[in-house]
């Protein structure tokens, strides 16, 4: 089956020496299920034609607030819009999360609680998962037809289907602890407040739900409609 990544931003040079871009971190995440993966440089201006170019989806996390006004949001949405008519399996982590609630009439804010960073503990599909996040706007009005299959005391809605081709989620199954530690030490200082990125480092070795969530993400990608 072949997936193609949506690359809405770019993971920074240090990390991405270290740990490769999104994609590469999504393929380590994913690997094992039989999928082949595809890139488009959404945030450079590259998108699909169609959404049959691919079997399926997947939205990156991204540096840019899905509000701002960088020339490629829009198309962006106009070819969620298109995914969502087709049918085709679509999947959204963090920035991708939001903008396809965007694009469907939700709303997205910077959050006026803060940034949300490190080991998390959501409740998704009626189970208990932690996950590693690294955010700070959130989805506050979910779309019409979506629906809620994952929260946590911080962030309510934290994990969206919608039907059964769409699933997005605000945290980032794909960081691994060695990308969150970089994160911490390379972008987070002066950034995200001294108290949450203390926190988020001393749960660095505590293990997290990151493959569990994996497995369910290629189920729903493969599954047949």
């Amino acid at each position: 089956m072949k997936i193609g990544i949506l690359m809405t931003g770019h993971a920074a040079d240090a990390i991405h020496e270290t740990h490769g871009d999104y994609d590469a971190m999504f393929a380590r995440l994913l690997d094992g299920h039989g999928l082949e993966f595809v890139n488009y440089d959404v945030e450079g201006g590259q998108l699909p034609k169609s959404p049959e170019e691919c079997d399926g989806w997947l939205i990156t996390g991204s540096k840019h607030g899905v509000y701002e006004d960088h020339r490629w949001i829009k198309p962006l949405e106009e070819f969620i819009r298109a995914v969502h008519a087709a049918g085709r399996p679509l999947i959204g982590v963090c920035f991708g999360h939001q903008i396809v609630a965007q694009a469907l009439g939700g709303k997205v804010v910077k959050y006026p609680g803060g940034w949300s960073v490190g080991r998390k503990e959501y409740r998704i599909d009626g189970q208990d998962m932690a996950l590693n996040a690294w955010h700070q706007d959130q989805v506050v009005e979910v779309p019409e037809g979506a629906r809620v299959i994952g929260s946590s005391d911080f962030c309510a809605n934290a994990a969206l289907i919608y039907g059964d081709t769409i699933l997005t989620i605000q945290p980032h199954p794909e960081f691994a602890a060695p990308i969150l530690a970089d994160l911490i030490r390379l972008r987070g200082r002066g950034v995200v407040p001294d108290d949450l990125l203390a926190n988020a480092e001393a749960r660095l070795d505590t293990p997290t739900d990151a493959d569990r969530f994996a497995d369910r993400m290629a189920e729903f990608l493969l599954k047949e409609r």
